[in-house]
C-alpha cells in the first residue's frame, strides 16, 4: 500500500510548488474537469508545448513536473481524456481543460477492486480533526 495514495492520514506536500518552480520553468496550473459531470478529475501543469500538443491532438496533454516531460494522459493507462474545450482565466496564468473520458478512469491510482479511479480527488478531509481522510 502506498501511504500517500491509499492511506487515510493527511500528508500534504506543502512544498510541491517550490519543487515545480525549481525543476520546471514556464508552467501554468491546469484544472481538468469532466465536461458532462462537472467533476474535477486532475490538477496538473502545462507549458506551451503541452498546450499546443493538446490543441492539435484534441487530447488532454500536460507537462509532468516530476518527470520533466510531456504527458499525454492515457498513453500508459489507456485512460485518454478527449479535449472538448480549453478556457484561460482572467489573469492568463491558469487553464481549464474540459474533457470527456474515453474509458472510466482519470487517476493513475486504482480502487480496492483494481479499477482506475475516475478522479484524483477520491478522499475527503475530516472536519472533525483535519488529519484523517475518508473515501
Amino acid at each position: 500500500m502506498h501511504e500517500i495514495e491509499d492511506g487515510f492520514d493527511l500528508r500534504m506536500d506543502w512544498r510541491k510548488l517550490e519543487k515545480v518552480v525549481a525543476n520546471c520553468k514556464g508552467l501554468v496550473p491546469v484544472c481538468v474537469q469532466d465536461i458532462e459531470s462537472g467533476e474535477v478529475l486532475i490538477l496538473a501543469y502545462a507549458n506551451e508545448l503541452a498546450l499546443q500538443t493538446a490543441l492539435e491532438r484534441r487530447l488532454c496533454v500536460l507537462w509532468s513536473s516530476s518527470r520533466g516531460a510531456l504527458w499525454i494522459k492515457g498513453d500508459t493507462s489507456g485512460d485518454y481524456l478527449e479535449l472538448k474545450n480549453v478556457f484561460v482565466n482572467c489573469e492568463q496564468n491558469s487553464l481549464l481543460y474540459l474533457v470527456k473520458p474515453v474509458r472510466s478512469g482519470a487517476c493513475h491510482t486504482r480502487d480496492e477492486f483494481g479499477r482506475t479511479r475516475k478522479s484524483c480527488y477520491y478522499r475527503q478531509v475530516s472536519f472533525d480533526d483535519g488529519h484523517t481522510l475518508a473515501q
